[in-house]
């Protein structure tokens, strides 16, 4: 299953329409509920806290006639054989008491009966005296908190009611027993401004345990007498909530949601959470999911949510790095390569922003336009605006005669336009930087992503080289909207007319001499391929360690509306193999602070040995 959905694993939150304290109603909706959820792919699906006789019985729970019409209808769902893991709540009688439980059941056989553990109104609490087999419906049966169930790729326990109300709630336990789902059947009514509460504490705890977390509460078939129920069902993973069920449904609803499996698994590796398996594991029949992966995908899973805090915290972290480098260095001046492209003007903007946090001069920022062969008036006068505008020191030198003395001196003829032509006046842009920083007492500041580190867009020894580097960690992407953010919260006019062009202009390094109408004819993204894709495929390959055809699969759904299939292959195909054969300009960058989740610095936050082969990666994606 894991390799077919690539650990994708559908559960179902179906809420029926219940009639208070009419068993066999209920049962027949549980029944009708669990066909479609298999019919629709999921492996597993919950229903409500006590959804075989209403969550609002009250001491009618104490009625014998009422267990005994649950245990029938829990029988009726046995005799029904149905194929897919069902996880229903119903009272239970046990050394005379009565429990609020779950049961888990599958093609007839009951795998075990869950209590609810703290107990609410009429309901005992469970003590460890309470656990042991029980005798239901002619079968004996696990009857205990402490069991973790196993189906396929997905290993999940049970939360009842409010025991999620406990300041260390049975999620806790679930998860650090080893479960990557929580599933947390209730019957929380509700009133104004309850829900969100309840999504916000469903979400957050998804998160907290790192883990797949699927509430599913009563509707509105339940009794009013004092209390509204709205057949909430919310579905989470990791602190982002996944799907959740259309409130007030007048009608039986059944929400679904793909959990993860492999994300769980990866974010625990990566914060190297301990499992210390206290629960027991009982192996439950595995059904295959299948079916549309019923949650979206982001395409951008680099850009903050929120924008305003997001994209301030990125020149935040930046400026930290940097003054810290300064301070420890006691350099008042920097220099930096002013193109009028994205990398370089999101660079400026951070250290402008260091030099203000330090107080100091703003003309100690020395910014550098190296007009060359293929520079535009475009990227060039957007330079200049900045640099002026910005009150920081502006100097240009022009590389042209540079160049042209160097393809002299190696013997290039300047009309073969091949690495050597290009790469040189990187080069000597670098090193026209390296000597005005010496000449000044003064430290460059490096201004390549993420973006062109991960694909070794870089000129070794070229722009690829700087005594610091802000922007490292920052993927092209972010590049791109920290400096729409820098622009619609600038005041002076001409500086945010002039950020706005440069996010509109083609990313482009202006190596190759512009076309007949002066416009950029070097289209990066035309040669290496969309950024939006790059940046997805390096966060699920680096954060998450997903497989290349796990990564397609999920691009296939986030990219669905803007790339075709094929498109998006070759272009991950390329990544793969960039990123493989230039890992060695990674093993030689200069320092630069971390600001995403990202960095691929070889000390210590991306260890790759610079020969490693891509055959094994690409076999994935080609199988």
């Amino acid at each position: 299953m894991g390799k077919v959905r690539c650990g994708f694993f559908k559960v179902a939150a179906a809420v029926p329409q219940v009639k208070v304290a009419l068993c066999s109603h209920n049962t027949k909706e549980v029944i009708v509920l669990a066909k479609e959820a298999k019919a629709a792919g999921a492996s597993v699906v919950l229903f409500p806290e006590l959804a075989l006789t209403g969550a609002t019985c009250g001491d009618l729970y104490r009625q014998q006639a009422l267990l005994d019409a649950a245990e029938r209808g829990l029988q009726s769902i046995l005799d029904a054989q149905l194929p897919i893991v069902t996880v229903v709540g119903l009272p239970v009688k046990r050394n005379g008491k009565i429990f609020n439980c779950a049961a888990v059941v599958a093609e007839g056989e009951i795998y075990g009966i869950v209590p609810q553990q703290h107990g609410n109104g009429v309901f005992a609490p469970f003590t460890d005296a309470d656990a042991g087999s029980i005798e239901i419906c002619n079968q004996t049966v696990d009857f205990d908190c402490n069991i973790l169930f196993t189906t396929g790729s997905a290993t999940f326990g049970i939360q009842i009611g409010s025991d999620s109300n406990q300041i260390i709630s049975p999620a806790v336990d679930i998860a650090t027993s080893g479960a990557n789902i929580v599933l947390h059947m209730t019957a929380e009514s509700e009133y104004m401004g309850s829900y969100n509460t309840l999504k916000s504490r469903a979400t957050a705890l998804s998160e907290a345990i790192c883990a797949g977390y699927i509430l599913c509460s009563a509707g509105m078939g339940e009794s009013t007498t004092d209390c509204v129920y709205t057949g909430s069902a919310i579905a989470a993973e990791l602190g982002q909530t996944i799907s959740e069920a259309p409130r007030f449904a007048n009608g039986a609803t059944v929400t679904y949601a793909d959990i993860d499996t492999e994300a769980i698994e990866a974010a625990r590796i990566n914060r190297n959470v301990a499992t210390d398996n206290d629960l027991y594991p009982i192996l439950l029949p595995t059904y295959t999911s299948s079916g549309d992966i019923a949650r979206t995908i982001d395409p951008a899973p680099f850009i903050p949510k929120d924008l305003d805090s997001g994209c301030n915290e990125v020149l935040n972290l930046q400026a930290a790095g940097l003054a810290k480098r300064l301070q420890h260095t006691n350099c008042k001046k920097v220099v930096l390569g002013i193109s009028g492209g994205l990398d370089s003007t999101l660079a400026l903007i951070a250290v402008v922003r260091t030099f203000d946090l330090l107080g100091l001069d703003r003309k100690g920022i020395v910014g550098v336009t190296m007009p060359g062969f293929g520079t535009t008036g475009r990227t060039y006068n957007n330079a200049l605006t900045l640099m002026q505008e910005l009150g920081i020191t502006l100097r240009e030198v022009s590389i042209r005669a540079a160049c042209e003395q160097h393809f002299k001196d190696i013997d290039l003829d300047p009309t073969n336009r091949g690495a050597a032509y290009e790469n040189s006046q990187a080069r000597e842009r670098t090193q026209i930087l390296m000597d005005i920083a010496n000449d000044i007492g003064g430290l460059v500041v490096g201004t390549g992503d993420l973006s062109e580190s991960a694909l070794g867009w870089a000129t070794y020894n070229g722009d690829h080289m700087s005594m610091y580097n802000v922007n490292c960690s920052v993927p092209k992407t972010l590049v791109c909207k920290v400096t729409e953010w820098a622009a619609k919260t600038e005041t002076n006019e001409k500086v945010r007319a002039a950020l706005l062009d440069i996010v509109d202009t083609p990313v482009s390094p202006e190596l190759l001499p512009a076309d007949k109408s002066g416009n950029i004819a070097q289209k990066t993204e035309d040669l290496v391929g969309p950024y939006e894709l790059h940046d997805f495929f390096i966060y699920h390959f680096v954060v998450n360690g997903f497989t290349p055809d796990k990564i397609f699969a999920m691009a296939k759904i986030a990219f669905a509306d803007k790339f075709d299939n094929q498109t998006i292959k070759k272009w991950l195909t390329v990544f793969l193999r960039r990123f493989f054969s230039q890992q060695f300009k990674r093993s030689a960058v200069p320092d630069g602070p971390k600001v995403t989740a990202v960095s691929l610095s070889p000390r210590g936050s991306w260890a790759m040995p610079s020969d490693a082969c891509v055959e094994e990666w690409l076999a994935t994606l080609n199988s």
